[in-house]
């Protein structure tokens, strides 16, 4: 007679490689909001170095490089504190601790995308089972010796 123990484990180490990997498809989408971000100080130093010959003077507005900017910065936070939350997921999965952290960053995780919403389906589905659910409730001490 086999024991649902090792699928429950199996299912959840593939739960947790995949949230390191969607942890670091997070931290590779910061990297595109930061640039975003230097690309509205890049155009505005453009623009003023080579102005318009045909006026007077041309200036990249001052208010559409601070949208870059601010764009760019809150891309950037969102999509780092996203990994970082993803990142601690997946050390409670290993560590088989934190139950309500994990089903809430799965829940958060619906919200970012095809990977996931493929992720925290997979997710809210696998910890509803009542073999996961065990596998989270602390393990009473037993005494050693005496």
């Amino acid at each position: 007679m086999q024991t649902t123990q090792p699928l429950n484990d199996n299912n959840l180490n593939l739960l947790r490689i995949l949230y390191i990997v969607k942890a670091c498809f997070n931290f590779l989408g910061m990297f595109f909001f930061i640039g975003y971000a230097f690309m509205g100080t890049f155009f505005k130093a453009m623009v003023n170095t080579f102005p318009n010959p045909a006026q007077n003077e041309a200036h990249f507005p001052e208010a559409m490089q601070w949208i870059f900017v601010i764009v760019g910065t809150i891309g950037a936070v969102v999509l780092l504190t996203f990994g970082i939350l993803t990142l601690i997921a997946a050390s409670k999965i290993n560590s088989r601790k934190g139950y309500n952290f994990i089903f809430v960053v799965g829940i958060l995780n619906c919200f970012t995308g095809m990977l996931g919403i493929a992720l925290g389906v997979f997710t809210i589905i696998e910890l509803s089972k009542p073999q996961v659910k065990a596998l989270f409730q602390p393990q009473p001490k037993t005494p050693i010796g005496f």
